[in-house]
C-alpha cells in the first residue's frame, strides 16, 4: 500500500471469518505493510483464552476485543497503535452484548473527541429466527449512535450486513426478498444516512459516489461468486459528518484472501 503521504489516521475493516483461519492465509504479514492506525475487525470467532500474542498485537497495535459467550462465534476487536482514553464493549442489550458486537475505543484531545467503533450486525440468511433479531440489533443500535452523536464525533466500522443500495450487489433483483436486501432494511440504512434523522455519512459512498462492482466486499463462497464477481457491499465506514468530511480516499483491498470479506481502508485527515 502507498505511503500515507502526510494524512495522520489510516482506518481499516476487516469481517475475518475466524482470527485465526485469516492468521493462517497471511493476515499478519499484510497488516505489517498496511500502515495502519486503527484496524477494526468482526467475527473474531476466539475467546481470549484462544488468541495468541500475535493476535493480540497487529504490527504494534494494540487489540481491544468484546468476544461472544458463545465459543467459536462472532466477536469484534478494535486495534490502535495509540492509547486510547477509554475502551467501550456492547450497547447495554444483553441479547446483543453476549453475542460480542460492539467495541468502541476512545481517542480524545483538547481538540475532538472522537470514536472508532467496530461492529458486526447480525446476519438474518439463517432464517426468520435470526432476520428477527437482527431487526431488534438495528432497532437498538439507531438511538445508540444518536445518543453517542449527540456527544462526540465518531466512525463505525464494520460488517452491517446491509447492502444499501442496487449499486451494492451484482444480483439485486434477485435478492429483493432476501436478508440484507430487505426493503425494512435498506429503508433502515436510508433513515441512518438522513441528514434529516440520523445524520451518518457512508464514507466510502462519499468518495465514490458512482462505483458498483468495484465497491462489494463480500462473496458468497457457493457457485464461484468471487470469481464472477457476484458480490455485495456490506461492510462500511459510517461516520458522523465533521469527520467524515476528513477523508480523503478509499480503497477495498483484493490481491489476498483472507476470509469471505476484504478489507475496506480509509485515510482520515484526523489526529488521534
Amino acid at each position: 500500500m502507498d505511503d500515507k503521504k502526510g494524512l495522520v489516521m489510516r482506518l481499516v475493516s476487516l469481517n475475518l471469518n475466524g482470527i485465526r483461519s485469516a492468521s493462517s492465509k497471511g493476515l499478519l504479514a499484510w497488516v505489517e505493510t498496511v500502515q495502519a492506525d486503527c484496524m477494526g475487525v468482526q467475527e473474531v470467532k476466539a475467546q481470549a483464552q484462544d488468541l495468541s500474542p500475535s493476535h493480540t498485537v497487529l504490527d504494534g497495535m494494540h487489540g481491544h476485543f468484546h468476544f461472544a459467550q458463545k465459543k467459536g462465534y462472532s466477536g469484534v476487536g478494535m486495534y490502535t497503535r495509540h492509547t486510547p482514553s477509554a475502551v467501550i464493549t456492547g450497547i447495554g442489550v444483553p441479547e446483543f452484548d453476549d453475542e460480542g458486537r460492539y467495541v468502541e475505543v476512545r481517542h480524545d484531545t483538547p481538540e475532538r473527541k472522537l470514536s472508532v467503533i467496530s461492529c458486526y450486525f447480525p446476519s438474518g440468511s439463517s432464517g426468520d429466527e435470526r432476520q428477527q433479531a437482527k431487526f431488534r440489533f438495528i432497532d437498538q443500535i439507531f438511538p445508540h449512535l444518536m445518543a453517542l452523536k449527540a456527544e462526540r464525533e465518531f466512525i463505525l466500522v464494520g460488517d452491517v450486513n446491509i447492502a444499501h443500495q442496487e449499486a451494492d450487489l451484482k444480483n439485486w433483483k434477485g435478492n429483493r426478498k432476501n436478508s440484507g436486501f430487505l426493503p425494512e432494511e435498506r429503508a433502515w440504512m436510508t433513515r441512518l444516512l438522513d441528514p434529516a434523522e440520523g445524520g451518518l455519512v457512508d464514507v466510502y459512498r462519499r468518495l465514490h459516489p458512482d462505483t458498483t462492482d468495484e465497491c462489494y466486499t463480500w462473496w458468497s463462497n457457493r457457485g464461484q461468486a468471487r470469481a464472477k464477481n457476484v458480490g455485495w457491499r456490506i461492510d462500511y465506514h459510517l461516520a458522523t459528518p465533521g469527520v467524515a468530511a476528513l477523508a480523503r480516499s478509499a480503497s477495498i483491498y483484493k490481491g489476498q484472501w483472507f476470509s469471505d470479506h476484504a478489507p475496506l481502508t480509509v485515510d482520515y485527515d484526523v489526529q488521534i
